[in-house]
């Protein structure tokens, strides 16, 4: 296969007229440069310079590989801009997956404030309500970096970001509602909104209320995250779901658990992360997790302090 400087040589010639010209726009000699064009007339077995008295001229075979060779040195260059442009975290491609509740309260203002800061860089999100998925596609490399809920310990490189509060949702007249703050033990026997088991909360609260030994009684399963605290406020039960799923106007009411119930949000890479990945955490880790304020002013302050987390997987 001909070599990239051999067509580097064609297209100075071909620009140049002459092999001494072309040598010096290539910081090269003239016969490296001829070692070349000898070179690719091998490969290509066929005459692609005339030598003339005045220069060289491209023979028909020369001006149909002249307009190819340029292309390739132009995406050559162009692959070196672009990996430098990724290496100093100022340009290339990001691919994203999260936790489906953390896209708005963690990842939209940040995504925003690239998007305005470092335009050349091309952001791609993928969804998801279940680990393991999110965790298959940065083992695929199909996604750069991953946030999600802490995962157990394994293969992966885990950056701490941000905590999120478990808070329980519920109609505003609701009993549990009354009180600044609930117990987990409150929750038993109590109408769920639950989560279908596609959602990886499912597990992680059943789990959660078996260690407590407290026994709700699901009503009814949603796929979808920030669903279950508004069928919840509708009336057909209690949810218990991160602040991340509350929205800003929840017409129902929000309340802490005591004590405080909080899981550790993590960025996941494949390795220690690339300095564009390393970038976009350090901005998540700044940015932190955003709760409305009119979530955050149901919320009690009463209990231990955030990093006291309620007994869970």
């Amino acid at each position: 296969m001909a070599s990239l400087r051999a067509l580097e040589c064609l297209v100075a010639v071909a620009d140049s007229g002459s092999i001494t010209q072309a040598a010096l726009l290539l910081h090269s000699s003239q016969p490296a440069v001829s070692h070349q064009l000898a070179s690719l007339e091998r490969e290509t077995r066929t005459v692609l310079l005339r030598r003339e008295p005045r220069g060289v001229t491209l023979t028909p075979a020369g001006r149909a590989a002249v307009a190819d060779a340029r292309r390739a040195v132009e995406a050559a260059a162009s692959a070196v801009r672009s990996a430098r442009a990724a290496g100093q975290a100022a340009g290339g491609v990001l691919r994203l997956a999260c936790a489906q509740s953390l896209t708005v309260p963690l990842l939209a203002a940040v995504i925003r404030h690239w998007h305005r800061r470092y335009p050349e860089v091309a952001i791609t999100l993928r969804e998801s309500t279940a680990m393991d998925e999110a965790l298959g596609l940065v083992d695929s490399d199909e996604v750069d970096v991953a946030v999600l809920t802490a995962p157990a310990a394994g293969r992966f490189t885990v950056t701490a970001i941000a905590e999120e509060e478990i808070v329980l949702a519920a109609p505003a007249d609701h009993l549990l509602a009354g009180q600044s703050a609930v117990r987990l033990e409150d929750l038993d026997g109590v109408p769920l909104v639950h989560f279908s088991p596609d959602n990886g909360l499912s597990t992680w609260l059943d789990e959660s209320f078996a260690r407590a030994g407290v026994h709700p009684e699901t009503v009814m399963r949603t796929s979808v995250t920030a669903a279950a605290p508004q069928l919840a406020a509708a009336g057909l039960g209690i949810a218990v779901c991160p602040v991340s799923a509350v929205s800003h106007g929840f017409p129902g009411a929000v309340r802490s658990f005591s004590p405080r119930w909080v899981r550790q949000l993590v960025a996941v890479t494949s390795a220690e992360p690339d300095p564009l990945a390393a970038r976009f955490i350090g901005d998540l880790r700044g940015h932190g997790m955003r709760v409305p304020r009119g979530v955050r002013a149901q919320l009690t302050q009463d209990g231990p302090p955030a990093g006291t987390p309620h007994p869970a997987p």
